[in-house]
C-alpha cells in the first residue's frame, strides 16, 4: 500500500479548487502530516505551487500521480478541527480552500512562493546582447528575484528569461518565504562546570560566568545590563568553549497593562439568576448557544466575566469577540487586569508580527483568553470552553470579502466541535437571534434593570423642522446647546454622534446641477476641510476643489450636507473654551490613535467627544452625562431591509452611553421625523416592541429570518461584459430549476445594475435571491456560476449579506 496526500492548491480558481492527490515519497513519509504546508508540481508545466495537506490516505494505485516535492512546516499549522472548518467554509461560503486557510491563519505566518533565477556557471552557448547582460547580472546576484530582473532591465514581459532558461543559461527556482520571520534573541549558556573553568580568566569574564551560574541561561542583553561588560567579552568566552550561544524565539506581545488586579464581581439578583442558568448549561458540557439580552448598562459584562473566571479555572480556552477595534482597548484593559499574560489579542490594528506571535501563544497553550474582533474566532485553542460575542448584532461580524463568513456561524461550528458554549450578548440583538431565543433554539437570559442602581438616561426628542422654521441654521438645536452648556459648567462630559465623516457631504453647482463625483465610482465626493480636498470614501480618490464649475464655469459652487469635521468646527465656534475630541476614520488612521484618544477622554483631557458610530457602542465613561444625536433618522430610509434594525440599534446604543456612573444621564435626539414609530421606540429603549413590529414586517415581506437572502454579483472593468456574464448566470439558474433542480424554490430579483453601479472602475451587476439555503441550492449556484470569465471579470456569492445595496 502507498500513501497519498489530498492537497489543496493556493491561488486555484473556484472551477479548479478541489483536493488533488499526490504521492508521498518514501523520503518524506516520516514528515508528511495533515495540516502541513507543502510544495507540489501543478499543471502541465509542473509549476511549483504551495498547498496544504488536508488528508492522508492509503491506496494500491498511484499511476499518474505526481510526488510531493517539499514539506514546508515542521509542525502542522492546521489541526483536525481547523481542516474540518476549512472544508465547511469552502462548502458553505463559496470560497476557495485557500481563502478559508488565509482567514484562519495569521497573515504573518503565511508563505509566498518567490520566483528566482540562478546562472549556470559553466554555460558557453550563444546569447544575444540583452541575454548576455541579464546572464551576467544573475551570475553576480545569486538568487536574483524575477520581479527585480524585470524592473532593473525594464522588461515588458518574461520572454527573454524563458529563452535563457531554454538555452540552459539560467535555472528558475521557486522558493517558499515567510511573510514575517520569528522574533528571536541571542541566549548564552554555560558549557563547563565552574570548577573546570581556567583560573586565568579576566574579571569581566568572571562576572559573566557569575551571572550564568546564578540565573542559568540568560540573554546577551541581560548579561550586558547586569555586568556592564561589552559583547566582545561574551564572544571571547564562546571562542574558548566556556559558553555557547543560541537563538531563542520571543513573542512580540501588544502593549497593554499586564498588572493583575482582579476585582471581586458582585452580582445583583437578576444577574445572579442569569449566571446560575448559564453555569448549569456550562456544566452539562454539551454544545449550546445562549443569548444574554439586557438593556444598556445592565451589567452583561459582569455576568460573562464570572463565566470566563469559571472556564479559565477549569483549564479551558475562552474567545471574547467585540465588533470593532474601537471597543478593544477598554475590553483588553478589563481582561488584562484579571488574567494578565493569559490573554492574547487579535485585531487588524496590530502589526503582522504581533498577530503571528499572539496566534502562537494560543497554539502553544501560553494564553487562555483570546480577545479581539472577528478574526479572534479562529484562535487555535485545542480545548475551547466558551465563546462570547459582545454586541452580537453588529454588521462587522460578517466578512465582506472572500470567505464571506459570519463570525456567529463559525463560532457555532467551533462550539459544536468542542462541546462549548456560545454566548451572544446585546441590548439590541439581531432579529434572527431574538427569534431563535423566543422559539427555544437558543437559551434566553434577560437583564431588565441597570447595574448598581444606575438609571436609564432621560431622553428628549427635538423636532429639527421647527428649528429651521425658527431661523436656527446650525446643526445644534437650542435644546442641545443648552444641555451642552450645563455639562460644561458642571465639569462633566458629553458624546455627540454624527454617523458621517468629512466636512460636507457633497458639492454642487446651482446653475447647472453638476455634482462633484468620483471618476472611478458612481458616488459623489465628500469635501474634507482638514486637507481641503474632495475625497471618495469607496476607492480613496481625492482631488483639489475647483473654484469654478467644470461644466458651466459658474463661480458659485455650493456645499451641502454635514460631516464630523463641520460639526467639530461649529462646536468650536459655539463653545470656544471646550476641549473637543473628534473620532472618525480620518483621525484614527495610525495604529494607537483610537486607544490613546479614549485614554485622554477617560482622563478628562477633553470635554466633548464628536464621532461616527465608533463612539456609540460599548464605551463606558462614568463622567459622561449627556449624549447628543445629530441626524438621527439619516439611515432610516435606506433601501436595505435591515435599515430600521440598524438605526434602532445605533440610537439605543448611543443613548446608553449616558449616565452609566453615579451621575444622572440625558440624551438629546435631533430628528426631522419625531413622529416616527422607530424613533419613539428607541427613545423608550423598548427593544421588544421594536422586535414585534420588525418581525411581523419581515414575515409579511418574506425577509430573513423567514428566508435566506443571497446576492450574486459580477464585477468587471467592462460594463457590457459584466452585464453579459450576469445574464448567463441567470439563464443557468433558470435552466437548473426547470430541470435537475426543480425542487429548489427561489425568487430572483434582477439581474440589474447594483445600487452603486461602479466602484474603483469596476462595473457591478447583481441578482438578489430569496430562497432557503441548503445543500441543493448551493449545488445549483456552484453550477450556475461556473462560467468562463474573461478580462479580469469576477463572480461573488454572498449568503445573507449585511447589506443588499
Amino acid at each position: 500500500m502507498n500513501k497519498i496526500a489530498k492537497v489543496v492548491i493556493e491561488k486555484a480558481t473556484l472551477q479548479f479548487d478541489t483536493q488533488y492527490s499526490y504521492v508521498i515519497p518514501n523520503s518524506l513519509l516520516e514528515f508528511c502530516e495533515e495540516g502541513k504546508r507543502v510544495l507540489v508540481p501543478f499543471g502541465r508545466a509542473n509549476t511549483k505551487k504551495q498547498g496544504v495537506v488536508m488528508h492522508i490516505e492509503e491506496t494500491d494505485n498511484t499511476d499518474g500521480l505526481k510526488p510531493i516535492l517539499q514539506i514546508i512546516d515542521e509542525i502542522p499549522v492546521l489541526n483536525g478541527e481547523m481542516i474540518s472548518l476549512c472544508e465547511w467554509m469552502h462548502n458553505n461560503t463559496f470560497c476557495t480552500y485557500f481563502d478559508a486557510i488565509h482567514a484562519i491563519l495569521p497573515t504573518g505566518i503565511n508563505y509566498k512562493i518567490i520566483e528566482t533565477y540562478t546562472a549556470v556557471n559553466d554555460f558557453c552557448g550563444e546569447l544575444t546582447q540583452e541575454e548576455n547582460e541579464i546572464y551576467n547580472y544573475v551570475l553576480n546576484n545569486k538568487g536574483a528575484a524575477k520581479t527585480k530582473i524585470i524592473k532593473d532591465f525594464s522588461l515588458n514581459n518574461d520572454l527573454v528569461l524563458v529563452s535563457l532558461c531554454a538555452k540552459g543559461a539560467l535555472v528558475l527556482n521557486n522558493n517558499a518565504h515567510r511573510n514575517v520571520l520569528d522574533a528571536t534573541e541571542k541566549m548564552v549558556h554555560l558549557c563547563q562546570e565552574v570548577s573546570e573553568i581556567p583560573k586565568n580568566i579576566t574579571k569581566q569574564q568572571n562576572a559573566v560566568i557569575g551571572v550564568l551560574e546564578e540565573i542559568g541561561d540568560a540573554s546577551v542583553k541581560e548579561i550586558l545590563y547586569f555586568t556592564g561588560v561589552t559583547a566582545s567579552v561574551i564572544k571571547t568566552l564562546e571562542k574558548n568553549g566556556i559558553v555557547a550561544t543560541y537563538e531563542k524565539e520571543v513573542f512580540r506581545i501588544p502593549d497593554y497593562d499586564k498588572q493583575v488586579n482582579p476585582k471581586e464581581i458582585v452580582l445583583n439578583q437578576e444577574q445572579q439568576t442569569a449566571y446560575n442558568a448559564l453555569c448549569e448549561k456550562l456544566d452539562s458540557k454539551n454544545a449550546c448557544c445562549e443569548l444574554l439580552y439586557g438593556i444598556t448598562g445592565s451589567g452583561k459584562t459582569q455576568v460573562f466575566l464570572k463565566l470566563v473566571d469559571k472556564v479559565v479555572k477549569s483549564g479551558k480556552g475562552v474567545i471574547v469577540m467585540v465588533p470593532e477595534i474601537s471597543l478593544t482597548p477598554q475590553t483588553i484593559s478589563l481582561f488584562a487586569s484579571r488574567y494578565g499574560s493569559k490573554i492574547a489579542v487579535f485585531h487588524s490594528a496590530m502589526s503582522l508580527g504581533q498577530r503571528t506571535d499572539e496566534w502562537k501563544r494560543v497554539k502553544n497553550g501560553e494564553a487562555q483568553v483570546a480577545i479581539g474582533t472577528r478574526s479572534a474566532v479562529f484562535a487555535p485553542f485545542e480545548n475551547l470552553g466558551l465563546i462570547i460575542m459582545d454586541e452580537e448584532q453588529e454588521h462587522t461580524y460578517k466578512s465582506e470579502k472572500s470567505p464571506r463568513f459570519h463570525a456567529r456561524n463559525v463560532a457555532k461550528f467551533r462550539a459544536n466541535k468542542h462541546g462549548a458554549m456560545l454566548l451572544l450578548a446585546s441590548a439590541t440583538p439581531a432579529v434572527e437571534s431574538f427569534l431563535n431565543a423566543k422559539s427555544g433554539k437558543y437559551g434566553l437570559h434577560t437583564l431588565r434593570h441597570r447595574y448598581a442602581n444606575a438609571i436609564l438616561p432621560e431622553v428628549v426628542t427635538v423636532d429639527m423642522r421647527k428649528e429651521v422654521v425658527s431661523g436656527n441654521s446650525s446643526s445644534i438645536s437650542r435644546t442641545l446647546y443648552s444641555e451642552i452648556n450645563e455639562v460644561l459648567e458642571a465639569k462633566k462630559q458629553a458624546i455627540l454622534l454624527l454617523n458621517r465623516r468629512g466636512y460636507k457631504t457633497y458639492i454642487s453647482c446651482p446653475s447647472c446641477s453638476w455634482v462633484a463625483s468620483c471618476p472611478n465610482c458612481s458616488i459623489s465626493l465628500t469635501y474634507h476641510n482638514a486637507n481641503k480636498r474632495l475625497m471618495c470614501h469607496y476607492c480613496g480618490y481625492s482631488a483639489q476643489i475647483d473654484k469654478n464649475c467644470p461644466e458651466c464655469g459658474g463661480e458659485h459652487l455650493k456645499f451641502f450636507g454635514l460631516g464630523t469635521q463641520k460639526l467639530e468646527e461649529e462646536l468650536n465656534s459655539l463653545f470656544p473654551s471646550a476641549k473637543i475630541l473628534r473620532l472618525d476614520a480620518d483621525t484614527t488612521m495610525s495604529r494607537d490613535a483610537f486607544s490613546n484618544s479614549l485614554k485622554k477622554f477617560a482622563n478628562g483631557e477633553y470635554d466633548l467627544m464628536v464621532g461616527t458610530q465608533m463612539v456609540a457602542k460599548g464605551l463606558n465613561f462614568p463622567n459622561v452625562t449627556l449624549v447628543g444625536v445629530i441626524g438621527a433618522d439619516q439611515a432610516m430610509y435606506s433601501e436595505d431591509y435591515r435599515s430600521f434594525e440598524r438605526t434602532f440599534s445605533l440610537l439605543t446604543q448611543v443613548i446608553g452611553r449616558a449616565g452609566r456612573g453615579e451621575f444622572k444621564g440625558k440624551a438629546v435626539i435631533q430628528t426631522f421625523s419625531p413622529e416616527s414609530d422607530l424613533i419613539k421606540k428607541a427613545v423608550t429603549q423598548d427593544y421588544e416592541a421594536f422586535y414585534d413590529t420588525e418581525i411581523t414586517t419581515r414575515k409579511i415581506m418574506t425577509y430573513p429570518p423567514y428566508c435566506d437572502m443571497v446576492t450574486i454579483t459580477v464585477s468587471s472593468p467592462f460594463k457590457d461584459l459584466a452585464k453579459v456574464t450576469i445574464e448567463e448566470i441567470f439563464n443557468n439558474l433558470k435552466s437548473g430549476i426547470s430541470g435537475e433542480y426543480s425542487d429548489v424554490k427561489m425568487v430572483v430579483l434582477g439581474p440589474s445594475a447594483a445600487s452603486i453601479p461602479k466602484i474603483s472602475n469596476r462595473y457591478r451587476f447583481r441578482m438578489i435571491i430569496k430562497t432557503r439555503n441548503n445543500k441543493r441550492f448551493r449545488e445549483l449556484v456552484r453550477k450556475a456560476t461556473s462560467v468562463k470569465l474573461k478580462n479580469d471579470t469576477s463572480v461573488s456569492v454572498d449568503i445573507n449579506p449585511e447589506s443588499i445595496l
